[in-house]
């Protein structure tokens, strides 16, 4: 079976979390936007008994399956790109939503006041979202998987990666990218963490597409690199 997956072209976005899961899993898909220029908005506007809110969203095998967590919850229990018993997939789910919360705070960072607003409009507030961001939020949240790692070894589920590693190192990819100063300094602190984003960059199954041009910028997607909204 051949899945389609449907996400606005041009930046990675939350739907690249699927495409690494898919792309290492070896999963066949259409990037329908990506690969045939298929209109997403368009797409959404088709009545469904269960219609997603926005994109990502996979559609396979009859079901159309929205949010990224979601999406990969279904990818790791029929692809095996999670433990196979259920607290196994549970706590792997549980990173997935952990790294979602930090996405959602992350793209905050320069549309605190309204997502509908442009950054210019809502810069005051963007920097002192900024500042907190950096200063609390960047540490807790890599702290925390920095202990996880002490306690389960190279992978955050053990003896072999799963998708919420490679949404890990997509997560530390995007931080890098907006925030390169302040990650300097907090990957000092958190070399378990650096060691799996190497590793994941490292996996056979990833290569290809890491140096393919379908590895997409960053750009003006959830990360945003603006210099005065960082600092180490």
């Amino acid at each position: 079976m051949t899945y389609d997956l449907w996400y606005w072209p041009g930046i990675p976005g939350r739907g690249e979390f699927v495409r690494l899961a898919l792309k290492a899993g070896k999963i066949p898909y259409v990037d329908k936007a990506l690969d045939e220029g298929a209109d997403v908005a368009a797409d959404l506007a088709v009545p469904r008994d269960t219609p997603p809110l926005a994109p990502p969203y996979l559609v396979a095998d009859g079901m159309v399956i929205g949010q990224a967590a979601n999406i990969l919850l279904f990818l790791g229990e029929t692809h095996g790109l999670a433990p196979a018993d259920t607290a196994g997939r549970l706590w792997t789910h549980q990173l997935q939503l952990t790294i979602a919360d930090m996405v959602a705070e992350a793209h905050d960072v320069h549309h605190p006041v309204a997502v509908g607003l442009y950054y210019e409009d809502q810069k005051p507030e963007a920097a002192r979202r900024a500042e907190d961001f950096r200063t609390n939020r960047i540490p807790k949240f890599l702290n925390w998987f920095e202990r996880v790692l002490a306690h389960q070894g190279d992978w955050l589920t053990g003896d072999r990666w799963t998708y919420a590693d490679l949404s890990l190192f997509h997560l530390v990819e995007g931080l890098t990218y907006a925030f390169p100063e302040r990650m300097a300094a907090v990957a000092r602190d958190t070399p378990k963490v650096m060691a799996l984003h190497e590793a994941v960059a490292a996996l056979p199954e990833l290569q290809a597409y890491l140096a393919s041009d379908r590895n997409q910028d960053f750009g003006e997607g959830i990360f945003r690199y603006y210099p005065e909204l960082d600092a180490a």
